[in-house]
């Protein structure tokens, strides 16, 4: 049983965004939940984006695989799958990064949310980190805003991802 990062006295940071797609929830669901990592999380000035992903050996359709993302400023950290309702959602976390947010996080917990919008899906995403003794004012402070912008370039490479499939079927 995973241990989880966060709990309900851990005062976080988290940072949403969302954005619709014309595709309906089951199917947004269905390519969102195990995209291709470096096809969606580039860099984005100042931070890295995904080159690769190393370890994974189950597909990431339950809650239970792990994988370690590898950015391509040569850092890595480890990702764990602990949440999975399918066509709805799926939660995640990330530990042990080797990057600056090693001295900044214990971790951040991330989550998708798939929802109806009229006739397509909206996809909402939240990244809730837990900071470190002290470093909580610096993730809530000029760190939010960098990352909210990196979170919105790479929601919006989700979604040209599941529009392109749509425009295929």
């Amino acid at each position: 049983m995973t241990t989880l990062l966060i709990g309900p006295t851990d005062r976080t940071v988290a940072i949403t965004v969302q954005q619709r797609t014309r595709q309906r929830p089951p199917e947004t669901f269905r390519i969102l939940a195990p995209i291709d990592l470096p096809t969606v999380f580039r860099p984005v000035a100042p931070f890295p984006g995904v080159s690769s992903v190393a370890n994974q050996t189950e597909t990431w359709d339950h809650a239970g695989p792990r994988r370690n993302p590898q950015f391509d400023d040569g850092s890595q950290v480890d990702e764990e799958l602990t949440e999975y309702t399918e066509g709805s959602s799926f939660a995640y976390q990330l530990t042990n990064f080797t990057n600056v947010l090693s001295r900044l996080a214990a971790g951040v917990r991330g989550e998708f949310n798939v929802s109806p919008d009229g006739d397509g899906s909206l996809i909402r995403w939240t990244y809730e980190f837990k900071p470190l003794p002290g470093r909580r004012w610096i993730l809530a402070g000029p760190f939010a805003p960098l990352w909210r912008r990196y979170m919105v370039a790479a929601l919006a490479r989700c979604v040209q991802v599941i529009e392109a499939e749509k425009s295929r079927a």
